[in-house]
């Protein structure tokens, strides 16, 4: 084992024991929170070394890259988490298992549309401005109702929940705050919507997943506590 891979495979436990320390604190069952590995601009050997720690899920942002390692790992369960450009709709579509950063409904329809029909409904998330930054793209909360009344009928996506990205705070009773108004969003969307299985929030990353768990995040999005600081030169 290389002194890279231990590395990767002691900040991969860390990062899991500060989940299971989240979920005790907020009294939140372990068995509902994943860990997605945010591995965009890492090389190919550190998501072989997290998944042979038993890593599964992995996140990417920026389209060549992650098709160039999914095509050398098929067998791991992929998730587009960065901004969609419509003409890249088509290679998602057809190479993700998730997105979790779905901000029109145009994006949806073009995932349904461009979904093969011999995989799995794509499961997306809706992306929500939920601080209504400018410099953001997503839904506004007030555009939720009616995004989710005309995605959910598209066929070969499966609509599951919200995802956001916070501007950044350091205060833990803040951080609280604006994720426990994303589960009042996703708690509202359920009671209007309960033929749906709307039961994910994609929320939190390395400083501040706990208060994202204590206020029901699903998935906690983690890449430099996992992977260390990114290498920007990697983009595409």
């Amino acid at each position: 084992m290389t002194a890279r891979t231990q590395q990767l495979q002691h900040s991969r436990q860390q990062v899991q024991q500060r989940i299971q320390n989240a979920c005790i604190d907020g009294k939140r069952n372990p068995d509902e929170v994943n860990l997605l590995a945010v591995s965009k601009t890492k090389p190919f050997t550190d998501i072989l070394a997290m998944a042979q720690a038993g890593q599964q899920d992995f996140g990417e942002n920026y389209l060549q890259e992650a098709l160039d390692k999914i095509t050398q790992a098929p067998q791991l369960t992929w998730h587009f988490i960065g901004p969609i450009q419509s003409n890249k709709t088509r290679p998602i579509a057809e190479n993700f298992a998730w997105v979790h950063s779905v901000d029109r409904v145009k994006i949806a329809r073009r995932l349904s549309e461009q979904r093969p029909t011999d995989l799995p409904p794509l499961k997306i998330l809706l992306a929500v401005n939920i601080d209504q930054e400018t410099s953001k793209s997503g839904f506004t909360p007030q555009e939720l109702h009616d995004a989710v009344a005309e995605i959910s009928h598209l066929p070969n996506i499966t609509l599951r929940g919200l995802m956001t990205i916070p501007k950044a705070r350091d205060d833990f009773s803040e951080q609280r705050a604006v994720f426990a108004k994303m589960k009042h969003l996703l708690d509202k969307l359920q009671q209007q919507n309960p033929q749906l299985q709307l039961d994910q929030l994609s929320m939190g990353m390395s400083g501040d997943l706990e208060a994202a768990i204590f206020e029901g995040a699903t998935w906690v999005r983690i890449g430099t506590d996992l992977f260390g600081a990114r290498n920007y030169s990697l983009q595409t």
